[in-house]
């Protein structure tokens, strides 16, 4: 009887009568479409959307049939196919939407009613009326504010306003799924790996992917976890009728996997030529007159006197006199002396590489101890290196080389064994492959001259002392240590060449 009573009603508005059976037989079947009806128990203020069962475009004023426009305003969202009640004053309608063909979609019986609760209504709907996703009803004698909201931050807003009406307003608004999907997105662009995912699932972010390194992996769940928003207590929770698992690791679920690393690649070869030059140059001059006879310590002198029988007397010097000839020495030398010594080694990218060539001078010098005797030791000359290689990158040809030089030369022999001169040279510096690098050197220039130094065979008591003499002499020396690291690919590289210069077969 109900259904029939709304057929009755709704039947004068729509201006068209039914077709009686025997015109519905004639006619060929045709697919109507889905009919919907429906109450609407509307309050003043307070907007209603309802969606259409049937897709419709272009729905204008004729196709809205009925006397709605007493009580309601009617508006049509095309793009997401709802219509919006808005009531005007208390009182009963109908609301027929027909289609282009003139068939009924939906039939709508409204009822709008004045309520206590409008002015609280009104007053949500300006205080959260800009917030998406929500509506405000009026049910049961209470305000009631519903809804899926996609920005978390709103949620303060409704909990601050409704907490000012008290127990006259409620609120079930939720977080709406829509917006997890969206955060998920945000955090996956953030992260900015391809092969890591992100999903929302009941209130949680899933990472899921494969990452190089554990550093990576935490990487993400960091960026995660500052995208996520605070957990809403929904009544049913704060009541205890539910209850919710506690989130563990704040709602991340970290599946990321980190991928075995490669082994490192083989390391590469290093190959330090190095040359060491020395330039030597002395000079000496010399002019020297020695006139310094001297009697030597045989000599005698003797006194005779005459006796009576024999009147002889007298007296007699003996004795022997060298160095009676007076010398004249002038004398005029130079010498010049180049050395070149180059070393090659080949070491391996961050090991240390030593190459020695060293040289033993024999000398003769006092055994130690109660035996005595002379025993014969060795000092040693030459060059000792120590070259520890760093390349800088895998693509780059740099090298950082942290290098030690222990460079000896033999001076002069003595009578107290050899006489040798040392340089140590310890410096890092960086070189390109194939280029060389002057590392050190030292420029040396020393002149000595002397004048009337006695010779050491002089004798203390000289009968007559005449001696002049001058001495000149000027050394000059350098060295310079040149290294030149060429970056190979193994060891063999360069040794066909080598066999070839020398001759070797394998």
């Amino acid at each position: 009887m109900l259904s029939l009573g709304i057929l009755m009603h709704v039947a004068p508005a729509s201006a068209q009568e039914l077709p009686g059976p025997a015109e519905e037989t004639a006619k060929e079947p045709t697919k109507k479409p889905k009919r919907s009806r429906r109450f609407l128990t509307l309050t003043v203020g307070v907007d209603q959307d309802e969606k259409l069962p049937v897709k419709m475009k272009n729905l204008g004023r004729e196709n809205l049939k009925g006397t709605w426009r007493r009580i309601v305003s009617v508006t049509f969202s095309e793009e997401i196919n709802t219509l919006r009640f808005t009531p005007n004053r208390e009182g009963v309608a109908t609301l027929v939407v027909i289609d282009a063909k003139q068939r009924v979609v939906a039939e709508y019986r409204i009822e709008v009613r004045k309520s206590r609760l409008d002015g609280i209504a009104r007053e949500l709907k300006g205080l959260l009326g800009d917030i998406e996703g929500i509506s405000i009803k009026i049910v049961n004698n209470k305000v009631i504010v519903d809804g899926q909201i996609v920005i978390p931050k709103d949620m303060y807003r409704i909990h601050t306003v409704v907490k000012q009406y008290g127990d006259q307003v409620s609120s079930i608004v939720t977080l709406s799924p829509i917006a997890q999907k969206r955060i998920a997105e945000f955090i996956e662009k953030d992260i900015q790996n391809p092969e890591v995912r992100v999903r929302a699932l009941n209130d949680k972010f899933i990472l899921e992917g494969t990452v190089n390194s554990d550093d990576e992996r935490n990487k993400a769940e960091i960026i995660a976890k500052a995208y996520v928003q605070p957990t809403f207590l929904e009544s049913a929770i704060q009541d205890g009728i539910v209850r919710a698992p506690r989130p563990a690791n704040d709602g991340i679920i970290n599946l990321i996997s980190v991928r075995p690393s490669a082994p490192p690649p083989p390391s590469k070869t290093v190959q330090l030529v190095i040359h060491y030059v020395e330039l030597k140059k002395d000079y000496q001059r010399g002019f020297r007159f020695q006139f310094m006879p001297n009697l030597q310590d045989q000599s005698t002198l003797s006194f005779r006197a005459g006796q009576q029988q024999d009147a002889d007397s007298g007296w007699s010097i003996t004795g022997i006199i060298d160095q009676l000839l007076p010398k004249l020495n002038w004398s005029k030398q130079h010498g010049y002396a180049r050395v070149l010594e180059s070393t090659s080694l080949i070491v391996q990218d961050g090991k240390r590489g030593v190459l020695n060539s060293i040289r033993e001078i024999p000398y003769t010098t006092a055994a130690g101890g109660d035996t005595g005797g002379l025993v014969t030791a060795f000092k040693d000359v030459g060059i000792a290196t120590a070259i520890t290689p760093v390349i800088l990158g895998e693509r780059s040809d740099s090298l950082s080389l942290s290098m030690e030089f222990d460079i000896s030369s033999l001076v002069g022999l003595t009578d107290a064994g050899p006489l040798t001169s040392r340089n140590k040279i310890t410096s890092d510096i960086v070189v390109r492959s194939g280029q060389s690098a002057a590392v050190g050197g030292l420029i040396s220039n020393r002149a000595t001259t002397n004048y009337n130094k006695l010779p050491k065979d002089v004798s203390d008591n000289p009968i007559i002392s005449l001696y002049a003499s001058k001495d000149f002499q000027r050394d000059q020396s350098q060295f310079v240590v040149f290294v030149t690291p060429i970056i190979k690919s193994s060891a063999s590289s360069g040794s066909e060449k080598i066999k070839r210069k020398f001759r070797l077969r394998d």
